[in-house]
């Protein structure tokens, strides 16, 4: 199927793109509170708004993204629509599958599941599976590369629920799209919604408790450390079997307690208590999408007296709805964006496909 290019002239700004562009972000990820929550179609509508904007725009996904249909409820999905001129950066396999003209930039010798990654620019607007790197460090590196060639803005096709890939708040900011697919009536998707708020929002450590635990998650693992600071435990385990090593601590003066990878519920329990034993404690993770606990939990947590916070802080930019689940369940769409918003007071909360319509309604 070929794709005529839009007119640019028609691509009016919207609010949404306006804080990005004013926020002089460099890295930005967009993710989806679960499959079917309007994120491609929210990455679509950031890539048309840069294009309008002669923008430069380096495009990568964490992970694998982009297929035809969902790899959990296998419906089909929104392709990821490039424009010409963007700069991609996916796995070498995905490229025989590309439905638009593309010139081979870079190379980053960065191998996946799927080949190699590649950075490539488009030559025509259409539609595009990305593949990207899934460890944080390739991830690292392959926005520097796009840089290097010439991104002033790389957009990350993220997601959450990937505990073994890189995080999107290695981003500068993030938008969370949710919507109906998460299941229940407009006040039951508003709930989970603020929960997941809630453990994406934790605070980032200050400069001292960064600097005791970045071992941590430079190398990977898990560390120790007593009230004053002296190293108990620092080694490169598994956060999946971390639990039980750290209970071995349960009576000793534990002060800090960092994990690299995913926290799960046995890791949780475990954490929650030592936080009873020694209500001073201070936990550190990656950030809140490693979190994969209920905001209840991080509540009963602080009660506690224990404090949880981030190694990186997740900077979100906005939060878009889809009022459309394939599932069943829909939401009238104005109703929606006027609840959400009253019930998300200090985010910016748009739903881009509700002010496309209504842009055209104004012409």
């Amino acid at each position: 199927m070929e794709f005529k290019n839009p007119t640019l002239s028609n691509i009016q700004t919207s609010p949404l793109w306006q804080r990005i562009h004013d926020s002089g972000m460099q890295t930005l990820a967009v993710m989806g509170m679960t499959k079917n929550t309007g994120k491609t179609v929210a990455m679509n509508h950031v890539l048309a708004q840069a294009a309008a904007a002669q923008v430069d725009i380096g495009l990568t996904s964490i992970g694998r993204d982009g297929e035809d249909r969902d790899q959990v409820f296998f419906n089909p999905k929104p392709p990821i629509m490039v424009w010409p001129g963007n700069l991609v950066a996916t796995a070498r396999e995905t490229l025989q599958r590309a439905k638009v003209r593309w010139k081979l930039i870079d190379s980053t010798q960065i191998d996946s599941p799927m080949g190699e990654i590649l950075v490539v620019k488009v030559l025509e607007y259409g539609e595009m599976e990305v593949a990207g790197a899934s460890r944080g460090s390739d991830q690292l590196k392959v926005i520097a590369r796009l840089r290097q060639c010439g991104a002033s803005l790389v957009i990350l096709d993220g997601a959450l629920g990937r505990s073994h890939h890189a995080s999107p708040a290695i981003a500068d900011g993030v938008i969370l799209a949710t919507g109906a697919a998460i299941g229940g009536g407009i006040q039951d998707v508003i709930r989970k919604t603020r929960d997941r708020l809630g453990i994406l929002g934790i605070k980032q450590a200050d400069a001292s408790v960064k600097a005791q635990c970045e071992a941590v998650f430079t190398q990977g693992g898990v560390g120790v450390w007593d009230a004053n600071g002296k190293t108990l435990f620092l080694e490169e385990i598994a956060t999946l079997n971390a639990g039980a090593k750290l209970m071995e601590y349960i009576d000793a003066d534990v002060g800090t307690i960092a994990v690299s990878g995913a926290v799960g519920r046995n890791l949780w329990r475990a954490l929650s208590s030592l936080a009873e034993r020694h209500p001073a404690l201070t936990v550190v993770v990656a950030d809140g999408t490693k979190l994969f606990i209920e905001n209840t939990d991080l509540l009963i947590f602080q009660k506690l007296g224990a404090k949880l916070v981030g190694y990186r802080g997740i900077n979100l930019t906005g939060i878009t709805l889809n009022p459309f689940s394939p599932m069943g369940g829909s939401f009238e769409a104005a109703e929606f964006l006027d609840v959400a918003r009253g019930a998300f007071v200090g985010y910016d909360v748009c739903d881009v496909v509700l002010e496309a319509t209504s842009d055209e309604k104004i012409k």
